[in-house]
């Protein structure tokens, strides 16, 4: 495994060590770790998506934080079409009925997650009010950008396309011209050792991906660019 140890984003010296600490310690633990071709950030090797979350409340600042990576996320014409429905479990009526906005499926695991957030965009451009076909694609930049955050203070973060989108508009009284698209499981992975031998399979079975020949192309679809070789 080849990862990049730089850790320019953050904010201090003190910070920076913590991360790295942080990460050190990930990667000689956890099997969910990437294994890289080519060197990539730490941060992003260590993010992953688990089904089951620790009980430990996460700390208003973090939450701050991972929202205020998403703000900052590139969208088209600067829109930034995101909109985030967030619950914690410190008020647990309405983070119940944040969880009724899921699928059954999705409800069985994501009951674990101490926060739950519900991403939306908004469909037109404020300035003439044509159809912003990169709204949803902006909103994948944003959920991103908070998911590595998230990743780089500790926590985890699972996304899901399983949700009840007539049932969000009714209850959070969404406005015409926005849609809900995506929800967001927040919280910290709970430890190996605390889970059920069913569970432990699934959130230790290693992640793959596909390899770059199978998806950068040059000169026609489906043939792989030169960058890819060796």
């Amino acid at each position: 495994m080849v990862l990049d140890v730089e850790f320019a984003a953050a904010s201090d010296a003190s910070a920076a060590f913590y991360i790295h600490l942080h990460f050190k310690t990930i990667l000689m633990t956890h099997p969910k770790i990437a294994q890289p071709d080519h060197p990539i950030m730490e941060v992003l090797a260590s993010r992953w998506s688990p089904y089951v979350f620790s009980d430990r409340p996460v700390p208003v600042a973090d939450l701050q934080a991972i929202f205020e990576a998403a703000r900052w996320a590139a969208s088209s014409y600067n829109e930034q079409p995101w909109r985030f429905l967030v619950a914690t479990k410190t008020n647990q009526t309405q983070w119940e009925a944040m969880l009724s906005c899921l699928v059954d499926a999705n409800q069985a695991w994501a009951k674990t997650a101490p926060v739950l957030a519900i991403g939306c965009t908004t469909l037109h451009f404020a300035l003439n009010g044509k159809p912003n076909a990169m709204a949803a694609h902006d909103l994948g930049l944003a959920s991103g950008n908070l998911s590595v955050q998230a990743t780089a203070r500790g926590l985890a973060v699972h996304q899901m396309a399983g949700i009840l989108p007539d049932r969000i508009r009714s209850q959070y009284k969404l406005p015409d011209g926005t849609q809900a698209v995506t929800a967001l499981a927040i919280g910290y992975a709970a430890e190996i050792d605390s889970l059920s031998p069913e569970a432990r399979r699934s959130e230790t079975t290693p992640r793959t991906r596909r390899p770059l020949t199978e998806f950068v192309f040059e000169g026609r679809w489906g043939q792989a660019a030169k960058i890819t070789g060796p």
